[in-house]
């Protein structure tokens, strides 16, 4: 199986909707008819993006707001005092059913997913690029491996704690003189501050002899701890989060699709404004269900297998909010996020992405590399775009080496300039640049062959250019393998 890829060109002078400017952004795209997961890996890791079968990538010296692709490091992950708050704030809902008080806290969320997408599809028919048929001086295909049956993995469910009953409280004389008195969090925090660095010092200085237990302090809660946090036996709420694939669509995926898509029109009128007509049924498939990835398996990858899923979220039977995701061999890759209005005030925004944070990890168990959340793209430019850089430790891709810097790194340029190479390095140079365009390969009447033998049998074509562009965006090994289709 190989990626088959057609190309939109570049796209420039059509609206911002972080800006606000008309006619200010620039992105090339692609239609892609069948990608591997591989394949889109690579892309990501050169500032490509996918909106259903579409794929993107903003051209970063010449649009309005440039977009940085970020991601996490889910591994090294510790929720800060705001994810606590907000994963606190769902658990009390669900054992009391206490809704936050207030109005909803506006979170920041991403524009449509289909922005920048072209209205009109491809241009080839689908027999064109059926079993294309591969020349001697091409790459052979490898064969396909053996699928592996679809088994949803299902992140645990949170149980509920065993708990005895509670027992009527005596009358006393007060406090028990024998027993240390009750201290603030505050303290409790600070000591345990003290405790970590003065724990730090000694492995620095290599102390001979164990250290003793007794100094150590708690240990802080994990992410999976807040998450699967213990419910009394009586909660309010009970939620559920499944896995169903999006393509092929599993027969969950089929089964719970109206719900979904409901959930999805009411969001999007709601928080994104949208008439009711809008939000269709055909456009909710064609951004968020429809997808290149197809399905793959390996024998060091997730149970899962790879590809594109929607990680749904019921709660008491009921779906309340959707993640599109892409489970890719070295990331978990957010698409986007919708979600029931009545449900704004639990920040599920933010939680979902904690969720996913907490995934990562469990597929990072199951497949050693697949161990980074890619969150899509950080705007600096764009103030209300910067809430992605919150999921510390985090990185971002310099648009012009195509290698990962650390955030904080990038921050002083980025305050200066809303463009800027980010790699600090000034001798690095392009990683995969493109080196032989010749190599391309190109499918041609159901044919395969390098650039090439193609140029030679069709001289005069005229469409040198248009494939150099298109192999300089997306590197030479990605330009060796993928099929860009040619009339």
């Amino acid at each position: 199986m190989q990626s088959i890829l057609e190309i939109k060109g570049l796209k420039a002078g059509y609206s911002c909707g972080y800006c606000g400017r008309s006619w200010s952004k620039v992105s090339y795209g692609m239609w892609s008819h069948t990608m591997t997961v591989q394949d889109y890996q690579d892309l990501i890791d050169r500032g490509w993006r996918r909106s259903g079968k579409y794929v993107y990538k903003p051209i970063m010296n010449k649009t309005c707001c440039p977009q940085y692709t970020i991601r996490c490091h889910a591994l090294r992950f510790q929720p800060s005092k705001t994810h606590k708050k907000i994963l606190k704030k769902m658990n009390k809902f669900l054992s009391k059913g206490e809704m936050p008080a207030g109005q909803c806290d506006g979170e920041p969320m991403d524009l449509h997913c289909g922005d920048g997408a072209p209205r009109d599809g491809p241009k080839a028919h689908s027999f064109e690029v059926e079993r294309p048929v591969f020349t001697e001086t091409s790459v052979q295909e490898a064969a396909p491996k053996a699928a592996k049956s679809e088994t949803p993995l299902q992140e645990p469910a949170p149980s509920p704690s065993v708990r005895g009953p509670t027992a009527t409280p005596k009358p006393g004389v007060g406090a028990d003189p024998n027993r240390p008195q009750c201290r603030k969090a505050k303290e409790l925090r600070k000591e345990r501050r003290l405790q970590k660095e003065q724990l730090k010092k000694q492995e620095g200085g290599a102390p001979s002899g164990p250290t003793p237990t007794t100094a150590l302090s708690p240990q802080a809660k994990t992410l999976e701890e807040f998450v699967v946090e213990s419910l009394p036996d009586n909660a309010i709420h009970n939620l559920e989060v499944r896995l169903v694939r999006s393509n092929p669509p599993s027969s969950q995926f089929k089964a719970s699709f109206d719900a979904s898509y409901q959930v999805y029109k009411l969001y999007q009128m709601a928080i994104h404004k949208d008439p009711p007509d809008k939000p269709s049924e055909s456009q909710f498939r064609r951004f968020l269900c429809d997808s290149p990835l197809e399905a793959e398996t390996a024998p060091d990858g997730p149970d899962c297998g790879y590809g594109s899923f929607h990680q749904q979220y019921w709660l008491d039977g009921h779906i309340v909010a959707v993640g599109v995701i892409d489970i890719l061999p070295n990331c978990v890759s957010s698409v986007y996020l919708y979600y029931h209005p009545d449900f704004a005030r639990l920040s599920l925004g933010s939680y979902s992405a904690l969720r996913e944070i907490a995934f990562t990890r469990q597929l990072q168990k199951q497949s050693t590399k697949l161990c980074f959340y890619y969150l899509g793209f950080y705007i600096h430019s764009c103030p209300k775009m910067r809430y992605k850089g919150q999921y510390q430790p985090s990185d971002l891709l310099c648009p012009e080496t195509y290698t990962w810097v650390p955030l904080e790194h990038c921050l002083p340029k980025l305050e200066n300039s809303p463009y800027a190479r980010l790699n600090q390095d000034p001798n690095a140079g392009e990683v995969n640049v493109l080196k032989n365009l010749g190599q391309v390969l190109v499918l041609h009447r159901r044919s395969v062959m390098p650039y090439a033998i193609y140029a030679r049998k069709r001289k005069g074509s005229g469409d040198e250019q248009e494939v150099q562009q298109y192999a300089g965006l997306v590197g030479q090994s990605c330009a060796e393998r993928m099929l860009l289709y040619r009339a």
